[in-house]
């Protein structure tokens, strides 16, 4: 089970803004102030944000986490980080996730 970032839990407050209370609410505001005090931006060249735009929805996944992905993929092929082990039980890794036997 994955725990919710902190978009999806301030999404979440704002659907149910009367049911949240104060310190839970101080506390999803302060975690987001400190991830926009936190967050760069990297700038890319007009061909290679079309594609990572391109990609993020092939993925489904952000434009962020998109080129975390590559990254992290980039480093493990190049042997900069060691490569996640498989399950047994996982036949196969693909961009959409596991595919099950």
């Amino acid at each position: 089970m994955t725990t919710p970032d902190t978009a999806t839990l301030l999404e979440d407050a704002a659907d149910r803004i009367a049911d949240v209370s104060r310190p839970d609410l101080q506390i999803m505001l302060r975690r987001a102030a400190l991830l926009l005090r936190n967050s760069g931006s990297i700038a890319f060249d007009a061909d290679i944000e079309e594609a990572l735009r391109d990609l993020s929805g092939e993925f489904g996944k952000t434009r962020n986490d998109t080129v975390r992905f590559i990254v992290r993929e980039w480093l493990e092929k190049n042997t900069y980080l060691p490569v996640h082990e498989m399950d047994e039980d996982v036949t196969s890794m693909g961009v959409h996730g596991p595919h099950y036997s």
